[in-house]
């Protein structure tokens, strides 16, 4: 992903409602884990944006986002959970876009979360 322009007013409001009292990276991720588990609302449509060696999704590819994976899948980056050949499986949230009607408080999570690694804050 490349750098995305920095925002001041998300930058504070992140740490002021997200990462609030965190003191190390394990805290941070955490911080966003809780936030999320929080303001996602499932299921969401999402698009692909971008491909990772560590997800089977395509640039491009469609899929329905039933759920967060557990906390402790999440200590360094937010996984949520795909029904993928008869099972759940946990991709990156940075890999998606949410389809268009996808509600409010879950494109901010998204928006929020893309925002934060295209910084370079990467937990």
């Amino acid at each position: 992903m490349r750098e995305a322009k920095r925002n001041a007013r998300r930058e504070r409001r992140i740490e002021r409602e997200i990462l609030v009292e965190t003191y190390n990276a394990e805290d941070d991720a955490m911080a966003w884990y809780y936030y999320a588990e929080e303001k996602l609302h499932f299921p969401f449509r999402a698009t692909c944006i971008v491909e990772r060696v560590i997800s089977p999704l395509r640039k491009g590819d469609k899929v329905e986002v039933v759920g967060i994976a557990p906390e402790n899948e999440c200590r360094h980056e937010v996984f949520v959970e795909i029904p993928w050949d008869g099972r759940r499986l946990g991709v990156p949230l940075a890999q998606l876009k949410p389809a268009v009607k996808t509600d409010k408080d879950t494109k901010e999570v998204i928006a929020d979360w893309h925002y934060w690694v295209d910084q370079r804050h990467l937990l």
